[in-house]
C-alpha cells in the first residue's frame, strides 16, 4: 500500500463509538493502510456522545466555516479534529449544532430513529467531500462504512461527477448487517431534489429504506466488500449480481492481506511492489 491514499468515510470508529463489525472495521482498515506505508484520512460524524474532552476533539478552523444547503437551508459546517491514541492516525468529525449536538448517535433513548437521520446523512456526505476537496487531497479509493455514510457514493458520482479532485478516485463500500427497521423520512427524495439529482438517480428515495439506501451506495462504488459474515438476502443477491469486484467476508484477525489484494489488485489494478 505504499503511498497510496485511502480515505475512510464511516458512520462509527472505535475508540470513539461502541465497538461494532463497522466501527472496528473502520479502525483496522486504516490501520492496516498506515502501517502499510500508505497515507490515510479518516472522517466520521461528530455525534453529541463523544467525549470532546476525554478524546481531546479540537476545531480546525480552517477548515470550517462553509455552509451545506440541505432541504433549501444553509447548515454550518465545522470540522474538528483528533488523534487516535498510539497509532499516529488523525480522524476528522464532520460537526453541525443541530444535527449533531444530541447526546445520541442515531436513535432516542426509546429506540427510535431522529426524524432528520436523513438530513444528517446529506450533511454528512457533502461535508466529507467539500472538506476533501479544502484540503486539496486527492484519495486514490475512498471506503465507505455504514448506513448514515451510504449517500457518499451518489453525491461524488453525480454531484461532484466533475471535480478534478476525484477523477481518479475509486469507491469501495463495505456492507454490514447493522440496518434499521423502516425508512427514513418519506420527504427524502424532495430533499434529494434541492441539488439537482436527476430522477433516475435518487428515485428508490422515494422509499427511503435501509435496503435502498445500500443499494444506491453498491451501484456507484467500483468494488463490495461484505463486512458480515450474514447479510440481507435480497441485499446479498443484490450484490452478488453486480458486475464489479467483490470481497467475501473477512474476520478481523484475517482482514490485512485480503483487503490490501483487493484495494490493488482488484480496485486499482495494480500489483504491490516487490
Amino acid at each position: 500500500m505504499k503511498e497510496k491514499r485511502v480515505l475512510y468515510v464511516s458512520s462509527e470508529v472505535i475508540p470513539y463509538l461502541p465497538e461494532t463489525e463497522a466501527s472496528s472495521m473502520s479502525y483496522f482498515a486504516p490501520k492496516m493502510v498506515n502501517d502499510r506505508g500508505g497515507q490515510i484520512r479518516i472522517f466520521m460524524p461528530r455525534f453529541g456522545n463523544i467525549n470532546e474532552r476525554r478524546h481531546q476533539l479540537h476545531e480546525v478552523i480552517r477548515l470550517s466555516g462553509m455552509n451545506m444547503v440541505i432541504n433549501d437551508l444553509d447548515m454550518p459546517l465545522i470540522i474538528k479534529v483528533a488523534s487516535i491514541p498510539k497509532e499516529r492516525m488523525q480522524v476528522y468529525f464532520i460537526d453541525n449544532e443541530d444535527y449533531f449536538k444530541r447526546k445520541a448517535t442515531l436513535t432516542d433513548e426509546n429506540g427510535d430513529m431522529f426524524d432528520d437521520n436523513d438530513e444528517r446523512a446529506i450533511f454528512f456526505a457533502k461535508g466529507v467531500i467539500e472538506t476533501v476537496k479544502k484540503l486539496n487531497w486527492a484519495p486514490d479509493i475512498i471506503h465507505v462504512h455504514g448506513w448514515l455514510a451510504s449517500l457518499l457514493p451518489l453525491y461524488l458520482r453525480n454531484y461532484y461527477g466533475t471535480d478534478p479532485l476525484f477523477e481518479e478516485s475509486k469507491i469501495v463500500t463495505s456492507v454490514y448487517n447493522q440496518s434499521f427497521e423502516g425508512t427514513l423520512d418519506e420527504e427524502m427524495y424532495e430533499k434529494l431534489q434541492f441539488d439537482a439529482l436527476d430522477d433516475s438517480v435518487i428515485s428508490s428515495f422515494k422509499e427511503p429504506s435501509y435496503l435502498n439506501l445500500m443499494k444506491s451506495a453498491v451501484v456507484y462504488s467500483d468494488g463490495i466488500i461484505k463486512g458480515s459474515e450474514t447479510l440481507d438476502p435480497d441485499l446479498e443477491s443484490f450484490i452478488d449480481g453486480q458486475d464489479k469486484p467483490i470481497l467475501d467476508y473477512q474476520s478481523p484477525e484475517e482482514f490485512a492481506d485480503a483487503y490490501e489484494s483487493f484495494y490493488l489488485d482488484k480496485i486499482l489494478n495494480v500489483k504491490e511492489e516487490a
